[in-house]
């Protein structure tokens, strides 16, 4: 049985592609690319299921189109929509796991400032321009520099920021 310690969050099954059985899998986290494991784990009814894939190919620089095996239908891909997508934290060498694979990646950390007040869980980053934006669940919208880094876990999905002053009263 796979444990949710053993597994690396990076996306969601957003839609299927076709009559032949593709989804495609819109990505926080590209360890799928990175690492060695030829499965990814979904997350079914509660339960973390694993599933090999055939061939994979990005559809832009945050979606990959993916073919699973013995996902050969519309139906069966339809059923995959929505579904929770991880990746064996042991596929991944030692080196990337401590390395933050993009900013998207950040989605789903608590977010803390200076004095360690919660700030609340991102649940969006905008990088669209060189001003990249966290959406937070307080309903807070700021701004993100390295400079502004304070500490930061991979494993805990903590984030601490030494935010400018009067920043959270721009809302």
């Amino acid at each position: 049985m796979i444990r949710e310690e053993e597994v690396i969050y990076i996306g969601r099954i957003t839609r299927y592609r076709g009559i032949i059985g593709e989804v495609e899998l819109q990505f926080t986290n590209d360890a799928f690319d990175r690492g060695e494991a030829e499965y990814l784990v979904l997350k079914r009814d509660g339960i973390l299921v694993p599933y090999f894939w055939e061939e994979y190919r990005f559809k832009n620089d945050s979606t990959v189109i993916l073919k699973l095996v013995d996902i050969d239908t519309e139906a069966a891909a339809k059923r995959l929509v929505g579904a929770e997508v991880f990746y064996p934290a042991a596929a991944i060498s030692e080196e990337d796991a401590d390395t933050l694979p993009s900013l998207k990646a950040l989605v789903g950390f608590e977010v803390s400032d200076q004095q360690d007040s919660s700030l609340g869980r991102i649940t969006d980053v905008d990088d669209s321009s060189v001003n990249i934006l966290l959406s937070l669940s307080s309903g807070h919208l700021i701004p993100y520099h390295d400079d502004f880094l304070l500490h930061y876990d991979l494993q805990k999905k903590i984030l601490q920021l030494n935010l400018p002053e009067g920043i959270l009263d721009l809302i």
